[in-house]
């Protein structure tokens, strides 16, 4: 896991009620150890903190000002989660052209061992607010593919659904292929589902350069598609919800 990884990941997003609306769209993510940020450069096309056609900006992560690895393990600390003492991995969408928007950015916090011991949810909203999921097993275990951890909606994403009910996250990470599952429940049942997924490899100039020429939209597709889904339930007359204030604490389990 010492090197960084790209990810040609496929994103399924389902609402299944009060009426069905789903979509299916690739994007690159990429897997960075969080200790070699500032050490390695797989590409000529990428680069961290530095003017690129990929890049990364560390300030985007975290509490924005602190680097990335020290910020995260901070957060195990104060959470007491000494188990995950070994490598972290950012799951993010790079930069391209300068530009991103992240819905969701995740860090795979493992053992020495390699067992997989917390996931932070890094989730961002288009009002510029953030706020993170933990998740981790009450008996500090590690975290097996198969299993679902829970946590309570806190924070606000869509015009289209009230902050209320819960997530349940599934995670797996292997060295070719990482998948998420992120099922959010009300009183009612399953309301939403999402997955990310797909096949890992070392981060090439030329899976960059691909990745671009197949989808040259690729910088602007997240935010175009948030906009354009949110039409279709707005057409399809779902209700809308008043933004609540964001959470007090930055960090929720």
């Amino acid at each position: 896991m010492a090197t960084i990884s790209a990810l040609d990941a496929s994103i399924f997003h389902a609402r299944h009620r009060p009426r069905r609306n789903a979509f299916r769209y690739r994007a690159v993510y990429l897997a960075l150890p969080t200790s070699e940020l500032q050490k390695s450069r797989p590409s000529a096309l990428f680069s961290v903190d530095r003017p690129n056609l990929f890049g990364l900006r560390t300030t985007d992560y975290g509490d924005r000002c602190t680097p990335p690895d020290a910020w995260i393990r901070s957060v195990l600390d104060g959470w007491n989660l000494p188990e995950a003492d070994g490598e972290i991995a950012l799951v993010t969408m790079p930069r391209v052209f300068g530009f991103v928007f992240n819905p969701v950015s995740f860090w795979f916090c493992f053992d020495r061992a390699g067992g997989l011991r917390a996931v932070l949810a890094e989730v961002n909203n288009t009002f510029g607010e953030r706020h993170c999921y933990l998740c981790f097993h009450d008996d500090r275990r590690p975290i097996a593919p198969q299993d679902s951890l829970r946590t309570r909606k806190v924070f606000h994403v869509s015009p289209f659904i009230d902050v209320k009910g819960e997530y349940r996250f599934r995670f797996s990470y292997a060295p070719d292929r990482i998948a998420i599952a992120i099922d959010l429940f009300d009183d009612e049942g399953l309301l939403l589902s999402t997955t990310i997924g797909g096949a890992s490899r070392p981060l090439t100039t030329w899976r960059l350069l691909r990745a671009l020429l197949i989808n040259p939209a690729l910088p602007f597709k997240v935010v175009g598609l948030i906009h354009y889904q949110a039409l279709k339930l707005w057409i399809k007359k779902i209700r809308l919800s008043r933004k609540p204030a964001p959470p007090a604490a930055a960090i929720s389990n």
